[in-house]
């Protein structure tokens, strides 16, 4: 007597091929449609990043040209240099800058990651009353043309006194830094289980030991991942500086600016790789910080 197959044996499994029926044309226009997207995917990646690394070999350039020459096509090692890394690393102008630029983006990240979190605890209250209307407030800075943002801070900040200064500039960037910060911080407090406050209190504690204590360990990831993207939005952004700094206040990206307007010097390739390096390492540490942050939030559920 034959015995009754095995339930959890089915058609579809490893052990089992699909029968030729089995294998319909939707079947195979899945597997199409599948090699299709990632054939997509790959190349919209090229055409997002060959721009970008295109600037690599160009900085070990031997001449002064923003172009591969005929040596650097054949590879010949007299074309390849490093004398545009070294004219950076001995340059005052861009010691200067490089100085101002981590001055003023460190001092504006903790300034905004400040008031960004903040806001951020506000607006994730139920009881706060026109919370669209501030939100929108909050994040206008991210989606107005920064033209108007610098032309607004110019004349503002000038009628303080603070046109020319390194506190106008930490003050321009705090503002244009906050809005990152609070939408992360707001999207991590979205999956916030209260109900751990809620215990902290009825053992005792006070606000600020909930907060600090329970709250913002949990809440960690948002806000370091906010201050990045603050002292990332800071330490590239080249218009206000434009127009509210001087000489004394020259960033990076103004030395950058000025690298092309006043002397075409092929020493901001040879930056520029610098930068590619520091946002790399920016996205690779927001998304290692997202990471830690859903593990976080599983382990408390």
């Amino acid at each position: 007597m034959k015995s009754a197959p095995r339930a959890g044996k089915s058609i579809g499994s490893a052990s089992t091929p699909l029968p030729a029926k089995a294998r319909t044309p939707s079947f195979r226009g899945r597997r199409l449609g599948r090699y299709g997207f990632n054939a997509f995917c790959v190349a919209a990646f090229v055409f997002l990043v060959a721009p970008i690394l295109v600037i690599v070999p160009l900085s070990f350039n031997a001449e002064p040209y923003f172009t591969f020459t005929e040596g650097m096509l054949r590879l010949d090692p007299d074309a390849w240099s490093l004398r545009w890394y070294e004219a950076i690393l001995n340059d005052e102008a861009w010691s200067r800058a490089l100085a101002n630029s981590l001055l003023i983006g460190v001092a504006s990240t903790v300034l905004a990651t400040t008031l960004g979190t903040l806001a951020a605890l506000g607006l994730a209250s139920p009881s706060m009353p026109g919370r669209s209307l501030v939100t929108a407030v909050l994040i206008s800075p991210m989606i107005t043309p920064i033209i108007i943002v610098a032309v607004g801070v110019f004349f503002f900040y000038s009628g303080l006194g603070l046109g020319q200064t390194h506190a106008g500039l930490i003050l321009a960037h705090a503002a244009l830094g906050a809005p990152f910060v609070v939408i992360t911080v707001t999207a991590t407090l979205a999956g916030f289980d209260r109900t751990v406050l809620r215990a902290a209190a009825s053992l005792g504690a006070g606000p600020m030991r909930r907060f600090f204590r329970i709250q913002l360990p949990l809440i960690s990831p948002g806000v370091f991942s906010g201050g990045l993207f603050a002292f990332a939005a800071s330490f590239d952004e080249v218009v206000v500086v434009l127009f509210l700094g001087g000489l004394e206040q020259r960033t990076i990206p103004r030395q950058m600016w000025a690298g092309i307007r006043e002397q075409i010097s092929p020493a901001i390739l040879a930056l520029a790789v610098f930068l590619i390096a520091f946002a790399v390492v920016v996205l690779l540490t927001v998304e290692w910080l997202r990471n830690r942050s859903g593990s976080a939030q599983r382990s408390v559920h």
